[in-house]
């Protein structure tokens, strides 16, 4: 697997976490509560999700050196590497790519399998 070189790491996960970002605000908008189970926030390019019921939050952090973007969620650390052939930053262990993950973390996380990333 090669390393993609820093230019285009940093363009490809920019694209990533934003297009997560925009998936996770229609995920708030679509909720079917009345109150929104969590919040999207983004500060100096670290995406955070916090969770209203028990002040949680997930870590979507960009890691440079490695290549990897990081998700630290439920008392875990998942470490993505860019994957050429889905296009897509992935965990290597189940194959999962960004978006897929983070659905699933926010299912475990609010025991609510209706949850969907668009």
């Amino acid at each position: 697997m090669s390393m993609l070189d820093e230019t285009t790491f940093r363009r490809e996960c920019d694209q990533a976490l934003e297009s997560l970002k925009q998936s996770l605000i229609l995920a708030e908008e679509q909720s079917e509560a009345d109150e929104i189970p969590f919040e999207t926030e983004e500060k100096n390019g670290v995406l955070n999700v916090v969770f209203e019921h028990d002040g949680s939050k997930f870590v979507f952090t960009p890691n440079t050196p490695v290549r990897q973007i990081w998700i630290s969620a439920l008392t875990t650390s998942f470490k993505l590497d860019w994957s050429e052939e889905a296009r897509a930053f992935t965990l290597h262990k189940t194959g999962e790519d960004l978006k897929s993950l983070t659905q699933r973390l926010l299912r475990e996380q609010l025991g609510d399998t209706s949850i969907t990333l668009p």
